[in-house]
Order: C-alpha cells, then structure tokens, then sequence
C-alpha cells in the first residue's frame, strides 16, 4: 500500500491526505484544483529517493511542489504524489571567500537573502514572492524577476545541482566550480525543467558583494525609445551598474490607483510611460558622500535624469533620497500580482521581445485585442530591462474561444517579432497549447527523447512542459 510504504519512508506525520493536503492542492491564484493521493514531506535527499522509487515501484506520478507561488499550473496533479519539499529548508554552507552558498530546496528566499546579508554579501535574484518561493522552485521554473538585468536569471546564478531522479538515483553535480569542460553540462538540463526531468533537492548558488548605495527614481519618460536612452547612458555612466529598469505603462497604474490606494501614485499626473530605474554599487568612492553630502552614484543618475528632461526626453521623475522612499517606489511595482486580483476573465502572457521591438509589440497586440474584442482591457508591467512583459488581456466575457483567439493573436505579434511565448513563469500546463504551435519541432522532439531517456516510467511530473 502506497502509504504505508511513504510512511514506513518519512514517517506517518510526514504523508498528509484528505483536508490536511488543501494548501498544497490548490495553487495561490485558484486556478488549479488537484487532487493528490496525498503529499508527502521528506525531510533529507535520502527521503526524497526513497519516496521516488516507492511511488515508482506503485507506478503512481510525483510532482514536487515548493513554495506554491507558481502560475502555470506546473504543481498540479490529479492523482499523482505531491513531494513537498518546505522540510529540506536547511541553508548547509555560507562561503564568504567563495561568494556562494550551498541550500536545500526548500529554503525560503528571503532566508537566503538574510544568510548572504549577515556574511556583508548579497543574493541578488529578487522578485515580489521572494517571502514564499523556494530556492528549488525557481531552479525548476528557472524564475527571473527584477535583477535579470544585472545578474542574470536563476540559471546564471547556479554553479551546482543535487537532484533525484526518476528511478531513485541521485545525481550529485554540486559543484562549486566556475568552469568546468568534462562532457555535457548536466545541470542545465533540470533547470526550467519543472521536475520533468529530476527533482532539484539542493544547489550550489553565487553570491555577490552587497551594495553599499543605491541610486533609485521614478520616471516619466516621453515614449519607450526615450526611456531606453536613459537605461544606456546610464549604463555607460556607471559602468553597467543598473540593476532594474522597470516599465509601468497607463493601464499598469491607473489599475494600480484601482486596487491600491495606499500605495499613491508617484505624480499627480499619470503619464504613458512610468519608468523604475536602479543602480547599484560597492564602489566607495561612489557610495560614500562627499562633502556636500550626496552620494556620487546618485549624483550621476541625478545628472543624467537632469540632461534628459532638458532635451524633453523626460517629462518628470522623482529621486529617491531615503530608504523609505525607495522602498516605496518598490512596492508600487511589486503589488503587480496583488493589483490583478479580482479581475476576470484574463487572458495572462509572460513573453519576452528584443529590447527595441517592446513598443512595437504593445501597439500591435492592443490593437489585435482590440480588433477581437472592442473593449476588452489590456493591462502590461515589464522588466524593460531585459525585455519581459507581462502582457495581460481582460476580454468583455468569458468565452474559451474568444480567449484562445486572443491569446494567438499576442503570440503571432510576439513571433513576427522574434520572440518568446514564455519569459520567467515557465510552461506548466498553461503554456502547452502555446508549445505546440510555437515551439521548434525538432526542439521538442529532443525534448521528448530527453524525457524517455531520463524518466522512461513518464512518473516525473508527467504532463507539464512537453506537448503530448
């Protein structure tokens, strides 16, 4: 019997079933119900192979599920074994000389962020869930969020693997090397790969230096190629120090005054093109104030911010000039997946476009919006930096038609323009239709015969990712 069997593995306080498996069955937004054969809690990469080859030998599926924040679908299961891994929350190693760290999967990020903090070091992936993701969820999704710009995704950031594959073996790639040529590069396959392939247990991350100033604005910009002048001289300026450039068009705060109040707006004024800009440094000599008391890298964008609202480029922007209020240009972009909420029906999209193609993209797809459903509502928030949109569509009703077809039409825009259908969230359920139209077919051929050749059973979160 499969839980006598997990039980015998973890414990019988560890194998949950009825209504203790409601928080996990259900994902945050409420778009998917499951309905697991119970959840399982390891506690060790140990566990997690004995659970593996135990649900293996019962021909039952295993989906791992982390902190639960995920908007794909890629956690549910109907009749499958959901692997929670908030247990495996050990962080093992801080390496301050290293710069890096060694965690489980279950570690929360905020907890890394406090762990690199306290050793004068910094963890710089950083998003609005960053209080309930775990490390092992966004190794699997491979998630970007804010930093992108600056330090790369989540797969950037990894240097080593542990995972568990479908048979029980565990793959120790937990290298601590920078460089490393002997064969194929193994852990990139299990990254994005939302436990199709494995089950991450642990990983090896980096660390970087913690900054020793910010230099934080918002902006109103004149149109989106002036807004791109600001992110390159900036860039130029600082040496490539710029660590978010966020967009927050018309319709992303007029919602925003909707849903949220409390958070104000930055001007009296809501212009078009609302930009958040921040630069970063561990430079002294641009951290520390001078006489006048200001810090120089502040002084740089002030000036630049300055030069750019003489040529008319800029029409306003507000600096930063204390922690609270930078924090408080932060929260009006991170109440993103608050300010959604509540607002249906939706059709939801997260592409990514070449930085100079993003104003051609949001002109073309308002408009097959529009041309499909006069009224609908479109709202966008983007990490300009890098060229990921959020891109959303409310429809007039909830028709499945209307909204496939509107969904195409975003995607046939994204593709003219040589695009991605999927940016940070990764693929999950929801983005199989969009796989099978737009991915290569000879892309997931290869796929597939990477899913046969690693989890021949098909018991790895079965599904998700690969088009049938």
């Amino acid at each position: 019997m499969l839980g006598r069997d997990l039980a015998a593995a973890v414990g019988a306080a560890n194998v949950l079933t009825g209504s203790d498996m409601a928080r996990y069955a259900r994902d945050w937004m409420g778009r998917y119900q499951g309905e697991p054969v119970a959840v399982v809690r390891p506690g060790s990469t140990a566990e997690v192979a004995a659970c593996v080859k135990i649900a293996a030998q019962h021909g039952v599926p295993v989906v791992p599920i982390s902190g639960n924040t995920g908007l794909v679908g890629g956690t549910m299961t109907r009749g499958g074994l959901l692997l929670a891994l908030d247990r495996m929350n050990r962080i093992r190693e801080v390496k301050r000389d290293a710069r890096l760290v060694n965690a489980e999967a279950g570690v929360i990020l905020t907890r890394l962020h406090d762990a690199a903090e306290a050793q004068g070091l910094y963890f710089p992936l950083w998003f609005g869930a960053r209080g309930s993701a775990m490390l092992g969820g966004v190794l699997s999704t491979n998630a970007g969020g804010s930093n992108v710009l600056r330090y790369g995704s989540t797969r950037g950031l990894c240097l080593g693997l542990e995972v568990v594959l479908g048979d029980g073996r565990v793959l120790n790639l937990m290298s601590e090397l920078h460089k490393d040529n002997s064969g194929y590069d193994l852990k990139d396959l299990f990254i994005g790969a939302e436990g199709t392939l494995g089950i991450i247990t642990a990983a090896v991350m980096k660390l970087v230096p913690a900054p020793k100033a910010h230099a934080t604005a918002t902006v109103a910009a004149r149109s989106l190629p002036d807004a791109l002048a600001l992110l390159n001289r900036m860039q130029e300026a600082t040496g490539n120090r710029v660590e978010a450039f966020e967009f927050m068009p018309r319709t992303y705060s007029e919602r925003l005054r909707e849903a949220r109040p409390d958070l104000g707006l930055p001007f009296d004024h809501i212009p078009d093109v609302t930009i958040l800009i921040e630069a970063a440094t561990t430079v002294p000599s641009e951290a520390i104030p001078d006489a006048t008391g200001d810090i120089p890298l502040v002084t740089t964008l002030e000036t630049i911010l300055a030069e750019m609202m003489e040529a008319g480029l800029i029409t306003d922007a507000i600096l930063a000039r204390s922690e609270q209020q930078r924090r408080a240009m932060w929260a009006r972009r991170e109440a993103a997946a608050e300010i959604g909420v509540g607002l249906y029906p939706e059709v939801d999209t997260d592409v990514c476009l070449p930085l100079d193609k993003v104003e051609a993209f949001l002109t073309r797809a308002i408009q097959r919006v529009e041309a499909l459903d006069p009224g609908a509502r479109t709202i966008t928030v983007a990490h300009l930096g890098d060229g990921n949109l959020h891109f959303t569509a409310y429809p007039t009703r909830d028709d499945k038609a209307l909204k496939d077809r509107v969904l195409e039409a975003v995607e046939d825009v994204v593709a003219d323009l040589g695009g991605s259908f999927s940016a940070e969230h990764g693929v999950g359920l929801s983005k199989l239709p969009s796989m099978q139209r737009r991915k290569d077919l000879v892309a997931l051929e290869v796929m597939r015969s990477l899913k046969q050749a690693l989890d021949p059973q098909n018991i790895l979160n079965p599904g998700k990712v690969i088009p049938g």
